[in-house]
């Protein structure tokens, strides 16, 4: 009855998402603030439509958090929701196919921003949950928290969920926010990374002077700031910041061996993202490089004059942006004031620098031996007819280590997207199967939860 109920109602479950993903809840851009602010009274709506109680749209130092329940009896387990309703920005725009915020149908998959990440995989669950409450007989109480500001950093979050730990007990926490290998081959993310992400500004003169009239006797920042980021990483794909790898967790070779059982095609791999050749640090696989590896990228680089034509300056400031993936141990304060610290001392006189912080979190990895895994773990099996592999994720999801830090409880990472669905870039995409198996599939996972919990 359930699939038949999904399948009966497949288009209206489709329609109702593109209403959400054409609201432009841009969470980083303050001109998006009254979409933002749209989106969390759209699922207010929404969830009063479920006819769930005490449906709050929280009001916080930024994007609203929206909150929901539905306790039918105490004696029965609790399932906490987490998502988030705020997307990243669409730029570029002109590399889109078709505008991001005017969802369309192609190849079989939904292209909006937020199609996958997250208003799709989060939106599966109201759906899974109204499922249930027209065809099943629920047994178990339900909590959603969904909140605004996750692209941007959970500025908000901690202070809310120390603040309301009885307001968001549960017995377990699913988020929907991940992917799996392929439609071949589920998994369960049982590891993802942390993140520091930091802004460098340097500053040479007072002003953008003239290239010729200055040029060799005044310092460029922009070309002493391409040498200080091209001197954080060996050839070897190795970060020299001192002591940046102290805490990183090495597996033993026989947890290694399982983390590279995982499906995985490297020619597949290359030409999705029409590369030659991969690159990493070295004595590693692909996967533990995603996984289980420390990183330091340069995520925006900008100064002097960069429009159309010329204009011959010597710039007076240069700027980066720079975010480091961190992994199990790793502190993202710890790592940012080390990066801070580094960064201060290789910066020559000829330059000032300053180093800002940005947002952070915390890398976690999740403990396999508890009812609320076996429950995905059976789920998949189940809906899918195929064990799911664990994988480790080499994204990042704060509100993870907050959790299990405030609340006690491991998240279950139960994610439907696929790595060619393109979240933050670009065309983002999300399969009208994994819309829908990924409904089914939380079914089965609510139902579990709720008949093996002791």
């Amino acid at each position: 009855m359930i699939k038949e109920y999904i399948n009966n109602n497949k288009e209206r479950f489709l329609d109702e998402l593109f209403e959400l993903l054409k609201i432009e809840s841009v969470s980083a851009d303050s001109k998006f603030k009254e979409e933002v602010d749209k989106a969390a009274n759209w699922l207010v709506e929404e969830f009063k439509k479920l006819k769930l109680d005490n449906v709050e749209k929280i009001k916080t130092k930024g994007h609203p958090i929206v909150f929901a329940e539905k306790i039918l009896d105490k004696s029965y387990p609790t399932i906490l929701v987490y998502g988030h309703y705020d997307v990243q920005p669409a730029d570029p725009y002109e590399l889109w196919d078709s505008p991001p915020f005017e969802p369309t149908i192609k190849n079989n998959k939904i292209y909006a921003r937020g199609a996958c990440d997250d208003k799709g995989q989060m939106y599966m669950h109201l759906k899974a949950y109204e499922t249930l409450n027209k065809v099943g007989d629920i047994k178990f109480n339900i909590k959603f928290m969904i909140e605004g500001e996750e692209e941007c950093g959970s500025d908000s979050l901690e202070e809310f969920v120390v603040q309301n730990k009885e307001k968001l007990s549960a017995d377990v926490i699913i988020i929907s926010d991940t992917s799996i290998i392929d439609n071949e081959n589920p998994s369960i993310t049982i590891g993802l990374r942390g993140l520091s992400y930091m802004e460098v500004e340097l500053t040479g003169p007072n002003r953008d002077l003239h290239s010729g009239t200055y040029g060799g006797a005044v310092n460029n920042p922009i070309n002493e700031l391409c040498k200080i980021i091209s001197s954080l990483k060996d050839d070897k794909g190795k970060i020299l910041i001192p002591r940046f790898y102290d805490d990183v967790k090495n597996f033993d070779d026989n947890t290694r061996d399982d983390i590279n059982k995982a499906p995985f095609n490297l020619s597949e791999f290359k030409s999705h993202i029409d590369i030659n050749e991969i690159y990493g640090e070295q004595g590693y696989t692909t996967v533990e490089r995603i996984g289980t590896r420390p990183t330091l990228d340069v995520n925006g680089i900008w100064g002097g004059y960069i429009n159309e034509g010329a204009k011959t300056v010597l710039p007076s400031k240069a700027y980066a942006k720079i975010s480091m993936r961190l992994v199990s141990n790793q502190s993202s304060k710890k790592i940012s004031k080390l990066f801070s610290d580094h960064l201060k001392k290789i910066c020559p006189e000829s330059c000032k620098i300053k180093v800002t912080e940005h947002h952070g979190g915390e890398p976690c990895v999740v403990n396999t031996n508890t009812l609320g895994y076996k429950a995905a773990f059976k789920a998949f099996k189940d809906i899918w007819k195929k064990e799911p592999v664990p994988t480790f994720d080499g994204g990042s999801i704060p509100i993870v280590a907050l959790f299990k830090k405030e609340l006690g409880l491991d998240s279950i990472l139960m994610g439907f997207g696929l790595d060619e669905d393109a979240i933050h870039s670009p065309n983002e995409s999300y399969g009208l199967f994994n819309f829908y198996k990924g409904i089914e599939t939380i079914t089965a996972f609510y139902n579990n939860f709720a008949s093996n919990e002791k």
